[in-house]
């Protein structure tokens, strides 16, 4: 991952609370997780404080305070609205957020007791999600375009499977198949933007919440497609299919293939970004795995 700009503790986030909102102060806080863009804590039982680790991630929660309390009521799944915005302090160079907690836990590469219900439910959130965005949408130069852009980049990462030279072939023949399916000519649509098992959260079988919509804009509603080959087998992803298709935004055969070829070029880039991460590494690999057994 990118190294943090900031040493985000424990000690500095009671000290932010402390100055900005008083009475979390005293609550227990604890590390939760540290990802490319936000390193998160627990605060007390209900809420948990999320802060950019580095100055280009600031951004993400302006986009997120914006736009969340604007989509929740629509969406049939919880999603991170801001509790409590936070602003740059002496100690602290950016600003930051508290967002509640949600019970239940991210998929990751646990396997489902019951995959087909979390797939129509997930599928049914992206029916409600993919609206026509305003045209003052977030911008985002890294989802939601043509995948024709991330073709260099994705060859690139592609070659790094020499060694794994079954799995390449299959792949690249995936990928080639999406560059030249039809592009999306509708009008930009919302998305979620970085739809990957670790971003999903179950109670049991049950789809609770999405969450980590930094890298929320609008574009080619293809890009939320690779949920589908980063979580599903065959049977469950016609399920999820059927279920996210819309009768203002069909999902034609050029969009779920172009949706299969943004799985490919998340799980690549996954990989490369994950030496450091093996859970996130095997996300990725995960999901080539299923890119390639279609």
């Amino acid at each position: 991952m990118p190294e943090a700009e900031v040493d985000i503790t424990a000690d500095l986030v009671r000290s932010l609370l402390a100055e900005q909102i008083a009475e979390l102060a005293d609550e227990p806080i604890s590390l939760l997780a540290s990802g490319w863009d936000n390193t998160l804590f627990r605060v007390g039982d209900k809420l948990v404080a999320r802060l950019p680790r580095r100055e280009v991630s600031e951004s993400l929660v302006d986009h997120e305070a914006t736009w969340l309390p604007i989509l929740a009521p629509q969406l049939p799944a919880r999603v991170p609205t801001p509790v409590h915005l936070g602003r740059a302090s002496d100690d602290y160079p950016w600003r930051w957020m508290i967002v509640e907690w949600f019970e239940g836990s991210a998929i990751g590469t646990d396997t489902l007791r019951r995959p087909a219900s979390v797939a129509r439910s997930l599928g049914e959130f992206l029916a409600a999600l993919h609206r026509p965005a305003p045209s003052d949408h977030p911008l985002n130069p890294y989802r939601g375009g043509r995948l024709a852009g991330r073709d260099g980049i994705t060859r690139e990462r592609m070659a790094a499977l020499d060694h794994l030279p079954g799995l390449q072939d299959k792949v690249s023949v995936a990928w080639d198949l999406a560059l030249n399916a039809p592009e999306w000519e509708g009008e930009s649509m919302w998305l979620h933007g970085d739809l990957h098992p670790a971003n999903i959260i179950v109670d049991g079988d049950e789809l609770v919440a999405v969450i980590d919509f930094g890298d929320i804009t609008g574009g080619d509603p293809a890009t939320d497609l690779l949920a589908a080959w980063t979580l599903f087998d065959s049977d469950t992803r016609d399920i999820f299919r059927a279920a996210a298709d819309s009768t203002t935004r069909p999902i034609d055969d050029a969009m779920w293939i172009r949706g299969r070829g943004w799985g490919v070029a998340h799980g690549l880039a996954v990989i490369a970004g994950s030496a450091d991460n093996p859970h996130m590494y095997t996300i990725g690999m995960r999901t080539l795995e299923l890119v390639a057994a279609n």
